[in-house]
């Protein structure tokens, strides 16, 4: 039987009409892996949250907004202006609800950062602000190629998966990791040292990556790999 996997989902706009949205690629993705998707809209109450763990047998955290730096104790500066706080506080509890559970989980752009945070890290709030000497993050032409090279850790899932090294992902972010969030090591870094993925250090499954694995499947098939593996561990 296949497993059911939830997908989190956004608000997006079209003039007075608030609509709850998802790129289709996640989509695809989970379907060419072998699994069936379910999106899940942003609710508010814990009870809702509980029924979605009820089905689901996975967890993708999707990209989106900005992460609030309240949820870490911090201010926003300037360069952070697109935050939804109603899917902030849904994912904080999804994620923490899910791992009480055993319920396996896969972060990718946002979803890695807030698993972070739900775990007590904190976040750089803007790239090119706060680190240092910071490479190229954000490709506004495609994310459909690679756009820079990360480094995997050979003791790791994304090794395992990928059997290299060096790998060139696709990227669309300004925020990422700062402080790791307990039971948590990283897989990946970036050449400025930026980390580009996570998984967890106990029993629970969870695989985060700073890049978007599911816009890169029709160019690089290697990357569907990666929601097979996650789905694998989905029972």
């Amino acid at each position: 039987m296949k497993a059911l996997i939830g997908l989190t989902s956004q608000y997006s706009y079209r003039k007075t009409i608030r609509l709850t949205s998802l790129n289709s690629t996640y989509v695809e993705a989970v379907k060419k892996a072998g699994a069936i998707p379910i999106i899940l809209p942003i609710v508010e109450d814990v009870e809702a949250i509980d029924r979605y763990l009820d089905t689901v047998q996975g967890v993708i955290l999707t990209g989106g907004e900005d992460a609030s730096p309240l949820l870490f104790g911090e201010e926003p500066i300037r360069e952070v202006d697109t935050i939804c706080f109603e899917r902030d506080k849904m994912e904080i509890q999804l994620i923490r609800r899910a791992l009480e559970r055993k319920i396996p989980l896969l972060g990718i752009c946002r979803g890695i950062q807030m698993i972070n945070i739900a775990l007590g890290g904190t976040l750089y709030q803007d790239i090119y602000k706060q680190v240092p000497n910071a490479i190229g993050h954000i490709s506004a032409y495609s994310i459909g190629g690679g756009y820079h090279t990360i480094e995997i850790k050979k003791d790791s899932i994304l090794y395992e998966i990928f059997k290299k090294e060096k790998l060139a992902v696709n990227s669309q972010h300004h925020q990422a990791i700062k402080d790791l969030g307990k039971n948590l090591r990283v897989n990946a870094l970036s050449a400025d040292g930026v980390i580009e993925g996570i998984e967890s250090t106990d029993d629970n499954f969870i695989l985060g990556v700073q890049f978007h694995p599911e816009a890169m499947i029709d160019r690089h098939k290697e990357f569907l790999n990666l929601f097979k593996y996650f789905i694998s561990h989905c029972k």
